[in-house]
């Protein structure tokens, strides 16, 4: 007896889900070093099958992480959104760590230039282009400071995300105090910085490693 194609497609689709939820799981506890047969060992799948549904680990970092960069773009929209400049960058920084904060691939991920496709690369470039404005239109209104600059931004989530990952379970609420020392440091009224920026170019290195 033929068999129908409906059972087929309904088990596949299980098995992308399975497959999602495990890669979930331990990109958010272990961060994006994990490979496509960690997943299927997790997922208690065959290597084949994660392999048929996602051919590289970057599909499925993009099918995974879409969801949570966007929100993480929306993050910033809804800053820029924000009448008070300065009030729009401490919105900013606390709502992108909070959601950050219990996710070391998001993490990762939000301070790397090496993962993730097509899709991806657009929605973060996009959030960078929205906090390039919110350093901008700040400054502009001279509450950061002038040397400061945009490119500072994934470099600062990058050492908070270090406080995340050290202290999560010791107080997993402790990068708040070092955020407030960050935007402490990025009011207009302090001494000089000792070093220039990173350029695009040198940021995009750093990002890499």
């Amino acid at each position: 007896m033929p068999t129908t194609e409906r059972p087929l497609r309904r088990d596949a689709e299980l098995n992308r889900q399975r497959i999602l939820a495990a890669a979930g799981e331990l990109f958010s506890e272990r961060g994006l070093c994990v490979t496509l047969d960690d997943v299927a060992h997790h997922a208690g799948v065959g290597v084949g099958t994660v392999y048929r549904r996602f051919p590289n680990k970057e599909v499925l970092i993009d099918a995974l992480f879409e969801r949570r960069m966007q929100a993480l773009a929306d993050v910033a929209a809804q800053a820029r959104a924000e009448p008070d400049p300065w009030r729009a960058i401490v919105q900013f920084f606390e709502r992108g760590c909070e959601l950050q904060a219990h996710d070391r691939g998001l993490k990762e991920l939000l301070a790397s230039n090496a993962h993730g496709g097509p899709c991806l690369v657009t929605i973060r470039d996009r959030l960078r282009a929205t906090v390039a404005e919110l350093f901008t239109r700040a400054q502009a209104a001279g509450v950061v400071r002038a040397d400061a600059a945009p490119a500072d931004a994934p470099l600062i989530h990058l050492m908070l995300g270090v406080v995340m990952d050290r202290a999560r379970d010791v107080d997993p609420e402790l990068w708040r105090r070092y955020l407030a020392l960050v935007l402490d440091g990025l009011r207009a009224d302090g001494p000089a910085l000792p070093v220039e920026p990173l350029t695009g170019e040198q940021l995009d290195v750093v990002l890499m490693r």
